[in-house]
């Protein structure tokens, strides 16, 4: 099943919550200041985050406006986001493609860590188009660091799981591109590209790794049922033949797209 076919239900990263904060790898330190420059932030405003996860990208850039509202459409990332404890910022579980109506008011920035791609892309471009404050801009924050697993891993998730990646209770197998044609058509300016580098040479233990993989939609816990704990007793044995993992952390990219 090709993204074009897929739909989404709500088990699409249901157990995964926990595991996201120690098994994701970082975004690049400059972040922040990169788009405080390019937006020229000075504190007031308010940020939406959609599709916020447990809060990664909305704590990074919360002191950079007066409140941030995150919103995800999980509980389990709701919940995660709100030990975070940030003075300035309220959590909401929603869909983006319900933000339409949801009374938020407006915001000086809507942004988009990995979410977008599994959005009702032209829909939620034209709702986030119409929360901006004239002269607002839609952020995306992307990273294509990964860690390095062993051939084994995959093997693993194939004998437990099937060849098809699962998500939710469905398969998908491809995820869409072309963001900025989708923007431009919902009536934003072209979009304006920052690579943002990083460099930095992370170490990620056995239980660091697994975090990673349960992480994931594809490798969401609750798709093992009751077979998780002989999935995850399997996956610590493939990892610590290969353990410590060492990652150099590559550039991030910030997409900008302005309000038209």
């Amino acid at each position: 099943m090709t993204w074009e076919e897929w739909r989404w239900d709500p088990t699409l990263f249901e157990g995964t919550a926990p595991h996201y904060l120690r098994g994701r790898l970082p975004y690049a330190p400059g972040i922040a200041d990169v788009i405080a420059d390019q937006l020229a932030l000075d504190g007031s405003g308010r940020l939406l985050d959609v599709g916020c996860g447990p809060g990664i990208v909305a704590s990074l850039l919360a002191d950079r406006f007066e409140e941030v509202v995150g919103v995800d459409p999980d509980p389990g990332m709701i919940a995660e986001a709100e030990r975070l404890a940030l003075s300035n910022a309220r959590w909401v579980q929603l869909r983006a493609e319900d933000l339409e109506g949801a009374s938020l008011d407006t915001f000086r920035a809507v942004c988009f860590g990995a979410s977008f791609h599994w959005m009702d892309r032209p829909r939620v471009a034209a709702i986030v188009r119409d929360l901006l404050d004239p002269g607002g801009a839609v952020v995306q924050v992307s990273t294509w660091n990964v860690v390095p697993l062993p051939e084994a891993v995959e093997g693993l998730r194939v004998r437990y799981l099937g060849p098809d990646r699962r998500a939710g209770g469905s398969i998908r197998n491809t995820s869409p591109d072309g963001e900025d044609a989708v923007f431009q058509a919902a009536g934003f300016a072209p979009m304006v590209e920052i690579a943002v580098p990083d460099g930095r040479e992370v170490v990620r233990s056995v239980d660091d790794v697994v975090a990673n993989v349960l992480s994931m939609s594809g490798t969401a816990p609750h798709l093992f049922g009751d077979r998780l704990d002989d999935f995850v007793a399997e996956l610590r044995s493939a990892l610590r033949q290969h353990a410590p993992y060492r990652v150099t952390l590559g550039d991030n990219a910030v997409r900008i797209w302005r309000k038209g």
